[in-house]
């Protein structure tokens, strides 16, 4: 489904808003020559959103990478025996039950031998005999579905990806420079990205994912929590939360319990990949509209007790300023990670 292409635009389809992204090589320079938002009307699909994103953004290209995520979704790190590449993949797909919760014929499967070698190889043998290896799996129905609504608007799907990846690629394309070792010892850090009804995590180790998971917790979860408290309909938390208006302390209050929901789960996450993989993830950077809800960087700081910041996935890109509303998208930057990741495949065409 690759072909060649100067310009692809990043299609991050959300339950709530649906974000375009279109980045061009220009020589060897990745540019942002495009972007757009639209809002998913209540009860609505998608087909509108997506529509008058194409209708706004000017983008040179109507080829298209999405993503999927969710529960059609698995990946899995795992240790394998030293193989080239084309046995790792046919032997992928005759053991691919042993790791996925599903029929064979029911998914596509991708898989990524890893440089980092297995922390703990398994009894037996030893690490240069081992090598570890990421799968990714998709319900062919869900890939399907991304094709077909990318399809219906006359667009030209190149890929589909997954979230999670996404995250790390626009990282990557940002050029933010990689967390060293100190003292010998390996670090990490983790990529959080809090959307509207998923967040997505992915722990990179030398600029390389080591672990990734998605927890069913987001900014939706958020606005019901100050809509509840504050006696408000479910829009105007929305709004409230993204314009306070003065009630930072109120809406802390309420999504606090969310919050802490949030934190086990990354807690657990965390701790997991460590005793894993035998290092320690010195920092969370967040990225997605849920982190924009007041107190929230700091409530994960204190509560993870790891530096925890948000980041800026235009960091270090050049921007078309003829051709994209530049306030407008650096006034929502922080949301827009997953449709530059998507985008940056531009730069591998």
């Amino acid at each position: 489904m690759f072909r060649k292409a100067k310009s692809v635009v990043g299609l991050d389809l959300g339950h709530q808003v649906v974000k375009a992204v279109e980045i061009s090589m220009e020589g060897p320079e990745p540019v942002i020559t495009g972007f757009a938002r639209a809002e998913v009307s209540a009860g609505a699909d998608r087909a509108e959103a997506i529509t008058k994103v194409f209708q706004e953004g000017k983008f040179r290209s109507k080829s298209v990478v999405t993503a999927v995520s969710g529960q059609a979704v698995v990946v899995r790190y795992i240790t394998m025996m030293q193989m080239n590449d084309a046995e790792l993949r046919q032997a992928i797909r005759f053991e691919s039950d042993k790791y996925l919760p599903f029929e064979s014929d029911e998914v596509q499967i991708d898989c990524q031998r890893l440089t980092r070698k297995p922390h703990a190889p398994t009894e037996g043998a030893a690490a240069q005999e081992q090598m570890s290896v990421v799968i990714a799996a998709c319900k062919k129905s869900a890939i399907e579905e991304r094709i077909k609504e990318i399809a219906k608007n006359g667009l030209t799907p190149l890929a589909v990806d997954v979230d999670v990846f996404a995250l790390a690629n626009a990282w990557e394309l940002c050029g933010l420079a990689e967390v060293a070792g100190e003292g010998g010892q390996e670090r990490a850090i983790a990529l959080v990205d809090v959307g509207a009804s998923v967040t997505s995590i992915n722990v990179l180790c030398g600029g390389e994912t080591c672990f990734s998971r998605e927890i069913g917790i987001g900014g939706q979860d958020m606005s019901q929590a100050v809509a509840r408290r504050l006696g408000l309909e479910n829009t105007e938390a929305e709004a409230l939360k993204r314009d306070p208006q003065g009630r930072e302390a109120e809406i802390s209050r309420a999504i606090a319990p969310v919050l802490e929901d949030l934190v086990s789960e990354l807690t657990l996450s965390l701790d997991y990949v460590e005793n894993r993989e035998g290092l320690r993830v010195e920092e969370i950077l967040l990225s997605g509209g849920g982190v924009l809800a007041p107190g929230t960087v700091s409530f994960l700081e204190q509560a993870t007790g790891r530096t925890t910041r948000t980041w800026n996935p235009l960091e270090g890109l050049r921007v078309a300023e003829s051709r994209v509303n530049v306030q407008a998208m650096e006034a929502c930057a922080s949301s827009l990670a997953v449709a530059i990741g998507l985008a940056s495949r531009a730069c591998a065409q």
